[in-house]
Formats: C-alpha cells, sequence, structure tokens
C-alpha cells in the first residue's frame, strides 16, 4: 500500500480548526485550503507563501489579476480559473448589495461594487449606475473598455442609455489600474461635460466615482459635483 501523503493529515486539521475558530488560521492557512479545492493531490502550502510573498498579503493574493498570477510557478489554469470564479463570486455580492437597496444615500455601495468589479483590472473600464427617482439603481453596465492608462467614454452613449432605462439620475464610474483613484484633468472636463449635457434632459450626475484596488475617489464627496 502506498503511504499516505503527509500533506493531508494536515489539511484536515486545518479544516477543524477552521470550523472551530476560523480566526485562528493565519493567511497562508486559509490558501492553502483555498488552493486545496482544486489542487487535492498536492501540498499546497509552499505555493501559499509564494502567492503571499508575491502579492504581499491575502487580500492582495485573491484579487491578483489572472495574468500576474500567471507568472507564478506552480499556477496552472485550474487556479486561474478558481480565481476567476471567486473574483466574479465577491463582485457579484457587492453588485447585488447596491441593487437591493432600498435608498441610495451614500456612494459607498456604488464605490465598493466598482471596487470589486474593476478596482483590480490592469485596463481602464468606464461604467454607469442608473437610478430612478427614488435614488435606487435600476441598472449597473459597462460602457467602454480601454488601455492601462485611458479609456474613451462618449456622453451620447451614457445618455442614450439613461433615456433607454427612463433613468433620472447618473453615476460615472471608472478606475485606474495605477492605484491613484485620484482624477485627471481630462477625467474632469469629462464629467463636467456630461452632466451639462445631462442636465438639458433633466437628468442628474449625482456622481464619479474613481477606484483602484486601494480606494476610491468621489467629485460629489470632494465638492466638485
Amino acid at each position: 500500500m502506498s503511504e499516505t501523503p503527509h500533506y493531508l493529515g494536515h489539511r484536515q486539521r486545518l479544516k477543524e480548526r477552521l470550523m472551530r475558530n476560523p480566526r485562528e488560521l493565519a493567511d497562508y492557512e486559509v490558501l492553502e485550503l483555498v488552493l486545496a479545492s482544486v489542487l487535492p493531490r498536492r501540498d499546497t502550502k509552499p505555493l501559499a507563501k509564494e502567492l503571499l510573498t508575491r502579492f504581499g498579503s491575502l487580500r492582495g493574493a485573491l484579487s491578483a489579476a489572472p495574468e500576474r498570477l500567471e507568472e507564478v510557478k506552480g499556477v496552472g489554469p485550474a487556479v486561474v480559473t478558481h480565481w476567476h470564479l471567486m473574483q466574479e463570486t465577491h463582485a457579484r455580492l457587492k453588485e447585488g448589495c447596491m441593487a437591493e437597496m432600498e435608498v441610495l444615500s451614500t456612494v459607498e455601495a456604488v464605490a465598493n461594487a466598482a471596487m470589486a468589479r474593476i478596482g483590480g483590472k490592469t485596463r481602464e473600464e468606464f461604467w454607469v449606475a442608473l437610478l430612478d427617482g427614488s435614488n435606487r439603481v435600476i441598472d449597473w453596465e459597462r460602457i467602454s473598455s480601454g488601455t492601462v492608462d485611458r479609456v474613451d467614454a462618449y456622453p451620447r452613449e451614457m445618455l442614450a442609455l439613461a433615456l433607454k432605462k427612463q433613468a433620472r439620475a447618473l453615476i460615472l464610474v471608472h478606475n485606474h489600474p495605477g492605484g491613484d483613484p485620484t482624477p485627471s484633468e481630462e477625467d474632469r472636463i469629462l464629467t463636467m461635460g456630461v452632466a451639462k449635457v445631462a442636465g438639458t434632459l433633466q437628468i442628474l450626475v449625482r456622481d464619479h466615482v474613481v477606484v483602484s484596488d486601494r480606494g476610491y475617489y468621489s467629485f460629489h464627496e470632494n465638492g466638485l459635483l
């Protein structure tokens, strides 16, 4: 009979500790169990520690872009696919929280949804949240996708979508892959332009939220809208 791999006993003990008190587990141990779900026949501790070293934290490892994840030795298609699934699940949970709010009284729910969806992207994307007259989110759609430092967003596309969905207000959203959500001068010009044109159609631009993997910048919270 073949000898039972040593890591199986270790993994079972991790699972028992997880069920007993999950906060007892170190970050690398949490990552071990995540990896074990797709690599059941491997000792996942070395790879877990390598991912933490490479990406700096558990959060950094779990939110790593697929192209960066693939650079790590030992990461194959199964792990990349699983990461896609976890990240999509996280994004949908945050989007669900935003969509289910009776009244969107602050921008935080939109910012959290945007950070989950596009905060860690390596290319800029432009999204828009459409609101009804009671400040409920009625739709959340991507307008365009661009490059690492630029995305073209056209006011006519946003407003055509708003009219189609009978929205009364908009929240503009895009990401900065570099990590700094501070808006550029181009961001400011675009925002003011959209707000001006939207006003002629009696549609309010409530905010423009710029997100990164570290945080967000709200035009409204900073007195720019």
